[in-house]
């Protein structure tokens, strides 16, 4: 509307009455901006007030309304994030492991099978204490990042080894010895690829979803459910599945 007050008129030469020829074509312009920077998870829908279109990836998606309150935001933010890549690291762990094997060049069990593997280096209870000291290291680093942003990147923070853990200045993005190819070090370049990132975990998060349900309903992993849909396309289907769809 203010474009619009702002613009001189000017009369038309065929009804007398004063147009605004210019401001209509801003107004469309700018309507078409704002259009085509609201992106919806759902055509028609509206973003909730919280989801102004400043974080990355917000397709205006919170059906609860669980962001409202911007600490609980900034945490699911954050939360999404870390499950987003480790699904991607888990659909590639699944999904290569099963490849390798169908090629011949691995012999490893399916992933659903791959926790009763026993190894000869270490028992499954040394196992479990390593991996839960490991990660408890790396999961308290992060939330301390996270409470007190660039903490964990300050001198004397991780017995010399700190330079490694803060490059790009943003929550959630260490950069430094996690960003190989300087990726942190152009903000555009950045803001692509974390866009890029969330988009791929969250496909992968629904993969693990279809992953986790091929397993029960099948007993076989996702390499073994795709050729067996493609041998048989119109017969090996969800729908044919009876622990997938019991009712049809």
């Amino acid at each position: 509307m203010q474009a619009i007050a702002s613009t001189p008129l000017r009369v038309s030469a065929f009804n007398g009455r004063a147009v605004q020829a210019k401001a209509s074509a801003k107004s469309v312009a700018i309507n078409t901006k704002v259009t085509a920077a609201a992106k919806s998870w759902m055509p028609g829908s509206k973003h909730p007030a919280h989801l102004d279109g400043t974080l990355t990836g917000d397709f205006g998606f919170d059906p609860l309304n669980l962001g409202e309150d911007p600490k609980n935001l900034a945490w699911y933010v954050q939360a999404e994030l870390v499950h987003a890549r480790f699904a991607m690291l888990g659909a590639a762990g699944i999904l290569l492991p099963e490849i390798g094997t169908k090629m011949g060049m691995l012999n490893v069990p399916v992933w659903f099978e791959a926790g009763a593997t026993k190894f000869e280096f270490a028992d499954a209870v040394t196992l479990a204490i390593v991996q839960s000291f490991l990660m408890g290291f790396a999961e308290s680093k992060r939330y301390n990042d996270f409470v007190n942003p660039g903490s964990q990147g300050e001198p004397g923070s991780f017995a010399g080894f700190e330079a490694g853990l803060g490059g790009s200045g943003v929550n959630g993005y260490p950069g430094a010895s996690f960003d190989p190819f300087g990726y942190s070090k152009d903000a555009k370049m950045l803001e692509t690829m974390k866009l890029k990132e969330i988009k791929n975990g969250r496909l992968a998060m629904m993969a693990m979803l279809g992953f986790y349900g091929q397993a029960a309903a099948t007993g076989t992993g996702p390499i073994d459910n795709w050729l067996a849909h493609l041998a048989d396309p119109f017969a090996t289907t969800v729908a044919s599945n009876k622990i997938a769809v019991p009712f049809l």
